[in-house]
């Protein structure tokens, strides 16, 4: 496991406000998979809902996910890992989407690009070790008049210059 990865866990006791508490998280997933009927055919639903209060998918809630809708863990881990909507990482509590689409690459999207990468520390694909951000790039974001646009936890920030990334973040404390 990459060692970013490896600290990041180690760390999430209580970072992000949500704790590694098995019994807090076991009752929470409980209460999801109830609120579906315990339907197998919820389980894209239950998952996304876990990944949505979580930021991410932890092993322990997968694991209870299988025995209660008695789906292979295997299957789940196949979903888990083909939806790019889900994670089995920590991720931070406010992600990051820098468009690297045309509109908004000939418009200066790789300086504001190397501006959050510098304000963060992270690089698209990480979270920072107090799980405040995760960073990724997109092709689109479908505002290319307003490039280089940068989303944040779904708010759309368009006409980002460098100089303007580091007020922008500080809304995200």
């Amino acid at each position: 496991m990459d060692n970013r990865v490896d600290q990041i866990t180690d760390k999430h006791e209580c970072q992000c406000g949500h704790s590694d508490n098995i019994e807090g998280l076991s009752d929470r997933v409980d209460q999801i998979i109830d609120k579906h009927n315990c339907e197998a055919s919820s389980l894209i639903q239950v998952l996304l809902e876990i990944q949505s209060e979580n930021h991410w998918l932890p092993k322990e809630a997968l694991d209870q996910v299988a025995e209660r809708l008695q789906v292979p863990l295997t299957r789940i881990q196949q979903i888990a890992t083909f939806y790019k909507a889900f994670s089995l990482v920590p991720k931070g509590r406010h992600g990051i989407h820098v468009c690297m689409g045309t509109a908004c690459h000939v418009r200066g999207a790789q300086r504001v690009l190397d501006t959050v990468e510098n304000l963060t520390k992270i690089k698209p694909g990480e979270t920072d070790l107090d799980l405040k951000f995760s960073l990724e790039t997109v092709n689109c974001l479908g505002c290319c008049a307003l490039g280089p646009v940068v989303e944040i936890d779904g708010k759309t920030h368009g006409k980002m210059a460098p100089a303007e990334m580091a007020d922008v973040l500080k809304n995200y404390e």
